[in-house]
């Protein structure tokens, strides 16, 4: 049995909070970096010039790289021989949710009810996702996930019929009907499979996969690249101002599902990739 003070969680948690606001995914700034000698539009290099301008001066200056610090979200993989001591793991969460945002200066975006919307100032309540796991393993990964591409974002039940050409038509239009409000270049997440809840807690966590490395079964990644490519032939572009990088990455996972139907979820991120991952 492995003993974890929740103490170390909630302090873990407030430096992630903190860093990935400061911080954008390196791997997120190496692929704008390398569609700018491939975008053919003046106004779309431009636009991703000011996004890896825009990172570099919220690293060096320790300022958050957008406006929108993002609802906190949390997946936590929690080994089944690992015991907490100290309180409630949910509170830890919350509590390092709490400490990072006031610490660091970070908007708090989150109301207490989406009627009453009074807002709790420190972005708390985060929305934390819990797996066990075997082993004595913990492992915490951590979203600050912008309104805007979250808006965008959509999940739909397919017929089984439609099959693979519905799936890629249906993100196609989707990014295309989307235009230029998810702030791209974008990373999409799309789960396929189980039922409409599953489809979108796995297109959240195929966020969380190293940017661009493709599913491991090749059917999925294949239809991943044919995505990126029908997504990057709409035209919407950087910002939605035209251009040829309107996508850099697409992540599927899949999950089995009932014969009669195909559920899909697309959790939209916008170019303020903000993620952080942590082992215990």
């Amino acid at each position: 049995m492995r003993v974890i003070d929740v103490a170390e969680v909630t302090a873990k948690i407030r430096d992630m909070a903190i860093e990935s606001n400061y911080n954008v995914d390196p791997e997120y700034l190496a692929q704008i970096e390398s569609a700018k000698a491939s975008e053919s539009s003046p106004l779309g290099r431009n636009i991703l010039n000011q996004i890896t301008e825009n990172a570099e001066l919220a690293s060096a200056e320790r300022v958050p790289y957008c406006q929108d610090t993002g609802l906190s979200v949390v997946f936590a993989d929690v080994g089944q021989d690992v015991h907490f001591t100290g309180g409630s793991l949910e509170s830890a969460i919350n509590e390092g949710v709490r400490q990072g945002y006031r610490d660091g200066y970070l908007r708090g975006s989150v109301v207490n009810d989406p009627l009453r919307r009074e807002n709790t100032k420190d972005n708390t309540p985060a929305v934390i996702h819990y797996r066990v796991v075997p082993g004595d393993h913990f492992v915490l990964y951590f979203a600050a996930k912008g309104t805007g591409s979250e808006n965008m974002s959509m999940a739909r039940m397919l017929k089984p019929s439609d099959g693979r050409e519905g799936i890629l038509r249906t993100v196609v239009e989707h990014v295309f009907e989307s235009g230029g409000n998810p702030c791209p270049p974008i990373l999409l997440g799309i789960g396929l499979g189980g039922s409409i809840e599953k489809a979108a807690q796995i297109a959240k966590w195929s966020l969380f996969r190293p940017l661009g490395r493709p599913n491991p079964d090749l059917l999925v990644a294949d239809l991943e690249q044919d995505i990126l490519k029908a997504v990057n032939r709409t035209g919407v572009g950087p910002m939605g101002m035209g251009g040829d990088t309107t996508c850099v990455a697409v992540h599927i996972e899949t999950y089995p599902c009932h014969i009669g139907a195909l559920p899909i979820c697309i959790n939209v991120e916008c170019h303020a990739h903000r993620h952080a991952e942590l082992e215990f």
